[in-house]
């Protein structure tokens, strides 16, 4: 089998209101995609999804007439290009679902099959008044989510911490709550200083009050003294590594033990392959996984079927948070995606990774 041709889609779709990401400084109107398709000579379509893939054009011609289910190979040929250019794990997406679809199996039991759904947490993105946050942590409980995760501003500590407050008074002690302060990495532009480790570490004792399960991404990638200091000093468990770039960092971080739970999103950082690996050297240690999936759709997917195929959680992330981020919005060119009543996402069946793409929202939001 042969790749024959890469075509890369870009869909723009309008936001009403604007997004007011909690690690954004610039407040957006509108959402980009781009939908990744790679064509064989036997007739078998794989999809992907996630980064943009800006760039990607200049590379396409090295998979061209390249075997499709030589995936190590393929997987050290991107890695060669991001060094150069962007994040092109989406491509690596659409291989695994030709991969799935030649073996006529999900994705995920090609990753082992450990699980056919997970937990889901309610993963909300904007930043809100204490009051909407703890309105918003209700309604999702209500659909059935078990968790949410709260994303707080290194500008505005205190109302994050009193949106922490308020919505654990209004679900109760029954519902997980995470707290995500989001100072691993920077949007561009953003160059304002950390919070020093000082300030965090207070900031972490009061969530620790509250019943916070675990603060994602306290402090810099580089202080991994700094994080493991909080850990041991407040007793919280402490996750990230969600856009760390290659499997080397991940993997020192993980031989310090810097968290309990590791990251890495299979179509923003590392891809699907080196997220199997690092969830792999994590269970070594007796540290977990739960890839980061703050994408489209199809990127969700495949962040599920890696999470499921290895057995991750306690959660799988879903990116939830109406009315700014709504399932019609994260997956407006397939088939939505949505928990069942009792808090899980289940795992496509249908060989690949099972995504149901609409043709005519593709054609639609074409830019």
């Amino acid at each position: 089998m042969k790749i024959t041709d890469i075509g890369l889609t870009r869909m723009r779709l309008p936001l009403e209101p604007a997004f007011n990401a909690a690690w954004d400084p610039i407040p957006r109107t509108e959402f980009t995609a781009t939908w990744v398709t790679v064509e064989t000579d036997e007739g078998i379509t794989g999809y992907g999804s996630g980064d943009t893939m800006e760039g990607f054009e200049a590379y396409r011609d090295m998979f061209i007439g390249t075997d499709p289910l030589a995936i190590v190979s393929q997987v050290k040929r991107i890695e060669t290009i991001n060094f150069h250019g962007g994040r092109y794990w989406p491509l690596e997406a659409a291989l695994w679902d030709i991969m799935g679809k030649v073996a006529g199996l999900p994705v995920s039991v090609l990753f082992g099959g450990a699980a056919s759904k997970l937990p889901a947490y309610a993963s909300f993105g904007e930043l809100k008044s204490p009051k909407s946050r703890a309105e918003a942590a209700v309604q999702a409980k209500q659909l059935g989510f078990p968790a949410a995760k709260i994303r707080t501003s290194r500008d505005d500590l205190e109302t994050g911490l009193e949106a922490v407050r308020e919505t654990r008074k209004a679900v109760g002690d029954d519902f997980d709550l995470m707290v995500d302060m989001n100072q691993m990495w920077r949007m561009p532009g953003d160059i304002d200083p950390a919070l020093p480790l000082a300030k965090v570490q207070r900031v972490a004792e009061r969530l620790h009050e509250l019943g916070v399960l675990w603060i994602e991404e306290p402090l810099p990638q580089v202080d991994v003294s700094g994080i493991k200091r909080v850990r041991s000093h407040v007793g919280i468990q402490i996750t990230g590594g969600e856009m760390v770039r290659s499997l080397p960092e991940l993997a020192t971080l993980i031989e310090n033990d810097t968290f309990d739970i590791y990251q890495p999103d299979v179509v923003l950082a590392v891809g699907m392959l080196r997220a199997r690996q690092v969830a792999e050297a994590a269970a070594l240690k007796h540290r977990g996984f739960t890839p980061h999936s703050w994408t489209n759709g199809l990127g969700v997917l495949a962040n599920l079927h890696v999470a499921a195929g290895v057995g991750g959680g306690p959660y799988f992330e879903f990116p939830f948070d109406p009315p700014g981020w709504t399932i019609d919005r994260r997956d407006f060119f397939m088939e939505p995606l949505m928990i069942d009543s009792k808090g899980n996402l289940e795992v496509p069946q249908a060989p690949g990774l099972g995504a149901v793409i609409d043709f005519n929202a593709v054609k639609r939001f074409t830019v």
